[in-house]
This record gives C-alpha cells, structure tokens and sequence, in this order.
C-alpha cells in the first residue's frame, strides 16, 4: 500500500514536472537560425559556440529552437566579412570579434586597447563597464543585437629568436623585429616597439614564421598551442596585449520577429553561456601557456618554447606603449564624444584616464 502510495505521487510529480515544461516552452517560437561562429578547430566554437545553438537552446526551449551551425573555417569567411553578413540579413546570428568590426565603428576598438589591461579579473569589469556602448554600436552600425560578451585566451607574443634557450629576453629585444598582427590597436602597439606590423590571416602564420617572412605572432595562449606555433618558434613573451574580445549578436530583424518569451530565453540562455566561458577561458589561458611551455600539458605534446616573464623594465615599456601610443592613437581616431564615453566607463574601471588631443 505504501509503496503504491509513493509510486503514485511519483507520477503526479513527473506529470508536474512535464506540464510545467509545457507551460514555459509554450510561448516559445519555432526557429531556425543560421549562425557563423569563430574557428572550428579552437575551444571556444568547439566547447560553447556550437553547442549553444545545437544542444543549449533546443533543449531550454523543447526542441522548438534549432539552427544550422557553421564556424568561420568550415564557410571560409575572414573574420572582419562577418558583420557585413549579418548586416546584410545573410545570418541569422554571429560570432564576431571587436576588433573585425571596428572599421564601422572605433568605439568597438576601445574595449580591446593593445596592453592596456594584464588580467582578466579586470578586463572583465572593462567589459562589463563598456557593454552599453559595445550593445549601442553593433546595433546602429551592423543592424545586430548584442546577446554576449566574452574574451579568448589572452593574446601574446610568440617569437621566432633562435636559441631556446636564451632566457635573456626582453621587449626591448623586438625592435626592428616583423610581427604579425591582426587589428589597428594591436599594429599601434607594435609600431611602440619599434617594430613593423604586419597583417597575416591566422591559417597563413606557421610557413610565414618557417619562411622568415615575420619574426614573432601575435594570438591567444591556446590558439598557439592547437596550431602548432610552438615548432615554429622559440619564445613566448608573456604580455597580454589584448583578450580578442567577442560577442554573439542576432541580426535585429530576426531578433524582433521573435516574441518577449522567446527573446527572454535566448537572453538568459546567452548570458549563462558569457559566464561559463569566462570562467574556462580563464583556465583555458593558463594551460596555454603551460602547454607552449614546459607543461604540464594533458592536450598533447609539449611545446617546449622559453616562456618569458616580463620584467620590472618591461612592464614600465608596457605600460608606456600602452598608454602613449596605442590609447593616444586610439583616442585620435574615435573623438572627443568617444574618449569620454570611454574615460566614465573603461576608464573609471580601470584607473585610466584617456585624451583626444
């Protein structure tokens, strides 16, 4: 009797369970969306992207959200073609990086200021801070609404300088040196070096280092790694000279075709998937460095680069490039009205003060 008893109450409890789910998808919309993310073969589309649109959202929504998921590789889109898609309505929804889609809009620049930021506590309050001003920028430049922001693995120097083991580096020792870059912010920094900038795509880097056609790369910890810099060069300088800051943004028709219910999902589900990447991300950056290194490395062979610990000298150069050059360049090509937009929000973040003169 009193098995049957709990028996009973176990099946109006799962029948609870089931209607409740009914009740909270039944507004939901049924969607297809298309959707570009960043590089197929790194962890971020792996581990959050893809599975965000495949697996997280039609799960929360019973099955009635569904899309066709493709990272930039697979389309063989460069990363600043992006946003000119989603614009245009040819996605549904996109993966993008700041630094792609500031030549609309350099405002979109200043989230990612080369050097300025070393840790990823604090890029985050930046972020955070400046994520009206990001949300406002995607939606009057590329017609998008901004549902996520979140970095990569920190990006760092990965230089070519002969024998491993000369640990007698400094950043004074990149003068005259061919890096590659990706961005303006990071081109600025470069130039503070005294070195020349010089743009290469991603997949194009390993035979241009083999070759000599650039001396040292710029990426995240973790993108060097799984592409193999580490056979190709010698030392790993370890400042972070940007976070390659990315949001996920919704083309805003297709975001205003859908109703308040599902709008609300999409947002809560977006914002759960910000915070579990900074969190990996964070973690994700270190096994960088340990993989390219000496290890520990449980993804593979270890790199066995020099790693390059920035000195007192360093830092001070660090810190003078970043504010002198790459925040002065910067503020000279955003104005007055975005200098000041930057300096109460960034700037207050982080105890830096940027000018338009």
């Amino acid at each position: 009797m009193f098995k049957s008893k709990k028996i009973l109450v176990a099946a109006f409890a799962t029948a609870a369970m089931a209607l409740g789910l009914q009740s909270a998808t039944a507004e939901i919309q049924e969607y297809k969306f298309d959707v570009v993310g960043t590089w197929g073969n790194l962890e971020n589309y792996k581990e959050f992207e893809h599975k965000f649109w495949t697996e997280i959202l039609p799960k929360a929504s019973g099955g009635k959200l569904t899309s066709n998921t493709r990272p930039y590789t697979e389309l063989g889109l460069k990363g600043f073609e992006v946003m000119s898609g989603l614009k245009k309505g040819a996605y549904d929804a996109v993966h993008a990086l700041t630094s792609y889609s500031a030549k609309a809009s350099p405002a979109l620049e200043g989230i990612d200021l080369a050097g300025v930021i070393q840790d990823f506590d604090t890029y985050r309050k930046a972020v955070n801070a400046y994520r009206g001003v990001i949300a406002r920028e995607v939606a009057e430049k590329y017609n998008g609404k901004v549902l996520n922001i979140y970095p990569f693995p920190s990006q760092q120097l990965w230089c070519n300088l002969g024998d491993r083991s000369n640990k007698n580096v400094s950043l004074k020792d990149l003068k005259g040196k061919k890096i590659r870059t990706y961005s303006r912010t990071l081109g600025d920094f470069i130039e503070g070096l005294g070195a020349s900038a010089v743009t290469i795509s991603f997949a194009e880097v390993v035979p241009a280092l083999q070759k000599g056609v650039v001396d040292c790369g710029i990426t995240g910890t973790m993108p060097a790694y799984n592409a193999k810099w580490w056979q190709v060069v010698t030392h790993n300088i370890r400042v972070r000279v940007g976070y390659a800051a990315t949001f996920t943004a919704m083309n805003m028709d297709t975001w205003n075709s859908l109703n308040k219910e599902t709008q609300d999902l999409i947002s809560s589900e977006a914002m759960k998937l910000e915070d579990d990447l900074w969190v990996y991300l964070k973690t994700l950056d270190q096994i960088g460095m340990d993989c390219n290194a000496q290890g520990p490395c449980d993804k593979g062979e270890v790199g066995n680069m020099t790693a390059i610990i920035p000195s007192s000298e360093d830092q001070k150069m660090l810190e003078d490039i970043a504010i002198n050059v790459v925040v002065k360049r910067w503020a000279k090509r955003c104005g007055a009205a975005c200098v000041a937009e930057w300096n109460d929000t960034i700037g207050k973040a982080i105890g830096v003060t940027a000018s338009a003169e």
